[in-house]
């Protein structure tokens, strides 16, 4: 009962914050705004869509292919269709309840390729913490590219003084949490402890495997064709064709990370996307039809691919679907 609780809070709160978002920007754009984004929509070059979501395939693709050094390290020879599908329905279930998806992946190739559940999801809790390091760089890469407009703009709506209170308080902070981390001996830190272990462990796999060299350039690969598929995407609308190329990373980066925020993105994807553009001097009208423009083409693609590859699963292996 609890767990059902659980997970329907888990869907639910999302759920309702991504709506909420979609009002919010609704509510705050004028008529003649509205128009705009429609037009967008209508005049859009659907050609740079469609090769977006070429690309888009070919980070899919990577993704089952680099799971399968991992797991052939624990010795389970997958077969590549099961773990390509698997990645597609992983997808899609993240778009109900955020990072859900890793649970599905590793029980669906627990069922068709029988291997034990925590084995498979211990390798996808350790390419997460990679693709995290990886997805870091380019963080630091746009710091450093866009640091005079990241400052300017922190700049006007939060005094030094400020910044420099939040950045002792944050510093007083980790330090407490640090003493924390090593004298205490709560249950809870304990337990944080036991599972950091793991993560641990999980990263040193990769660094024995026998094709960690591959397995890393699959993880740059991955995010080289999520980065690709953002830009060829500024080519849909004549108002984004101009932008340079460290807008774009920027873009990428706040749409990434809104991704986490609701359900697949929903509402929060387009609403980062049109406030960093706007930094930049595209009109809120662009920067909301290009995020739109570009969540909806994504998350239809995700959608297709995952009930394609759920169908297709069991016709493959000659199995029943539940």
């Amino acid at each position: 009962m609890k767990e059902n609780i659980k997970k329907s809070i888990s869907l639910i709160i999302p759920l309702i914050l991504g709506l909420s978002i979609i009002y919010y920007q609704y509510s705050t754009l004028t008529s003649s705004e509205i128009n705009k984004i429609k037009d967008c929509f209508e005049k859009a070059n659907y050609n740079y869509i469609y090769l977006s979501l070429f690309v888009a395939l070919f980070g899919y693709w990577s993704r089952a292919y680099r799971w399968k050094y991992a797991l052939n390290h624990l010795g389970f020879k997958t077969k590549f269709h099961n773990d390509f599908f698997t990645v597609c329905v992983s997808y899609l279930v993240n778009l109900t309840i955020p990072r859900s998806g890793e649970i599905s992946r590793a029980a669906l190739l627990k069922k068709y390729e029988n291997v034990p559940f925590d084995k498979g999801f211990g390798t996808i809790v350790a390419e997460r913490i990679v693709d995290l390091l990886v997805f870091l760089l380019f963080v630091i890469l746009a710091f450093f590219l866009q640091f005079d407009k990241l400052y300017d703009f922190l700049a006007s709506k939060i005094s030094l003084e400020k910044i420099l209170i939040l950045g002792l308080t944050f510093v007083m902070l980790g330090v407490i949490f640090i003493l924390i981390w090593i004298y205490a001996e709560w249950k809870i830190i304990v337990k944080l402890k036991k599972k950091l272990a793991g993560l641990i462990e999980g990263m040193q796999s990769i660094y024995k495997m026998k094709d960690r060299w591959k397995y890393l350039f699959h993880s740059f690969f991955i995010w080289f064709s999520y980065l690709v598929m953002f830009y060829v995407t500024i080519y849909a609308l004549p108002e984004t064709t101009d932008l340079n190329f460290d807008v774009v990373v920027m873009g990428f980066i706040f749409g990434t990370l809104a991704v986490g925020f609701t359900n697949g993105g929903l509402g929060a994807y387009p609403l980062a996307i049109a406030m960093i553009f706007s930094l930049f001097g595209v009109p809120k009208d662009i920067g909301i039809a290009f995020g739109w423009l570009t969540w909806t083409s994504q998350t239809i693609l995700t959608i297709l691919l995952g009930l394609c590859s759920y169908l297709l699963l069991p016709l493959f292996n000659n199995k029943p679907k539940n």
